[in-house]
């Protein structure tokens, strides 16, 4: 099997004796796939990664890139 979809560069690569990894309450990403709650409010939230993932799904099926924030229009792949 290929791979096609990552962990939005969040992925980290354990030793073989490493099980877990320290958790962090700061959340980082690329504006146009941050939750507008976290983007405007900086309310974070486990469903972050769910609107996310989502975004990425709205790329692949319209074969467009997401860069709406910047320019929200009727077009925008968000503005439904």
């Amino acid at each position: 099997m290929v791979p096609k979809i990552s962990d939005f560069g969040m992925a980290k690569l354990f030793a073989r004796d490493e099980t877990e990894a320290t958790s962090t309450t700061n959340m980082v990403g690329t504006f146009g796939y941050m939750p507008p709650e976290y983007a405007i409010d900086r309310i974070c939230s486990v469903k972050s990664d769910v609107f996310s993932f989502g975004v990425l799904l709205l790329e692949i099926i319209a074969g467009k890139r997401n860069n709406e924030f910047l320019y929200y229009n009727e077009e925008s792949l968000l503005f439904y």
